[in-house]
């Protein structure tokens, strides 16, 4: 038997044998080890190539064809055998990992929606139901859209009334979002109904008050919008959120992008009018709820609207204040607290 022989002879004894323990190979690093034994730097087959220095010039181009079709075929066995042994192991983890739907369910504790929320979406959810488009914008505002738009001139002395936190680059924290009921407009035209809600910001804070808190104010412009529409609108409002049978009740006010301008209160749900001594109330009988008005015409000309075709009204509300007064919760700083005593409340 020649040299040529046989090495050809080995190497296929080799193949032979590395193909048997393929396929006996039962996890993928198993069978990664075999193949090192035969393909590695110090596999067997390396091994056997060593005698190609030994053959005659003339057969060793012959001898690592057969090593090379040798090496080939069990790196393909390999391949196959690798990919039948993880799709075996995967339907293993899975049998192992299997759930026993007859066991008892984990038990978790049930969140609730934050009040604040939960009062947000009970007037958006009304006023979406009227067909109001719900609107947002930036939370840094410019002056001209938190003040001049809104007929608020650099020099007006309603400006003290809001409490502004300024920053350097001339912007500033809005302090409510009538300018989103700006930008609106510039983008609309009418007749259009629209509410604005999302944080603003106020240099004050007390049981009552917060930096930051939240509102929603509402729009109506068209060809014949009239006080009459708004007071409809705001008592519907109202007999939503509280009570069908609460008392409400327009006082003048004055704000500068309304004229007529009115306060909404509504009647004190503690006493009724009888205790001069009731908290809520302080002996009035009445509970201001929110602000509103005509739209000031100097507003609809600041966005481009011709005041002698359309009319409108604002109106804007305090989230806190109306959950405050919704819930019997006294001090606003209880909504930011998170403190869980009072949020699992309202599961």
């Amino acid at each position: 038997m020649t040299g040529l022989s046989t090495l050809r002879q080995e190497l296929e004894s080799a193949q032979a044998q590395a193909l048997a323990d393929f396929s006996r190979a039962d996890t993928p690093q198993g069978l990664y080890e075999i193949r090192t034994q035969y393909l590695g730097k110090k596999g067997k087959v390396k091994a056997i190539l060593k005698g190609l220095g030994s053959l005659p010039p003339e057969d060793r181009p012959a001898a690592g064809q057969v090593a090379n079709q040798v090496a080939d075929a069990l790196e393909e066995a390999y391949q196959q055998r690798l990919v039948e042994l993880k799709a075996l192991e995967a339907r293993r983890r899975l049998e192992a990992d299997e759930t026993d739907i007859t066991l008892p369910g984990t038990w978790s504790r049930r969140g609730a929606v934050h009040p604040l929320i939960r009062v947000q979406l009970e007037i958006e959810e009304l006023f979406y139901s009227m067909g109001y488009d719900i609107a947002d914008g930036p939370e840094i505002e410019l002056e001209y859209y938190n003040f001049e738009a809104l007929n608020f001139p650099p020099d007006h002395p309603a400006r003290d009334m809001q409490d502004t936190f300024f920053m350097k680059s001339g912007h500033v924290l809005r302090t409510h979002t009538s300018p989103v009921q700006v930008r609106y407009m510039e983008t609309h035209t009418p007749p259009l109904r629209m509410i604005a809600p999302g944080r603003v910001y106020r240099c004050d804070s007390d049981i009552t008050h917060s930096p930051m808190f939240n509102q929603i104010e509402g729009l109506v412009v068209d060809t014949d919008i009239s006080f009459r529409d708004l007071r409809g609108t705001l008592e519907q409002l109202v007999h939503h959120v509280f009570s069908p049978d609460i008392g409400t009740r327009f006082r003048p006010s004055f704000f500068p992008f309304t004229e007529p301008s009115a306060e909404v209160d509504i009647e004190c749900f503690a006493c009724h009018g009888r205790d001069t001594q009731c908290r809520i109330c302080k002996g009035t009988g009445w509970i201001e709820v929110l602000g509103c008005g005509m739209v000031n015409p100097n507003v609809f000309r600041a966005v481009g609207y011709d005041p002698e075709t359309y009319t409108g009204f604002a109106f804007g509300l305090g989230i806190e204040r109306f959950a405050m007064l919704k819930y019997q919760i006294n001090d606003i700083r209880l909504f930011f607290e998170n403190d869980i005593r009072m949020l699992r409340q309202f599961r």
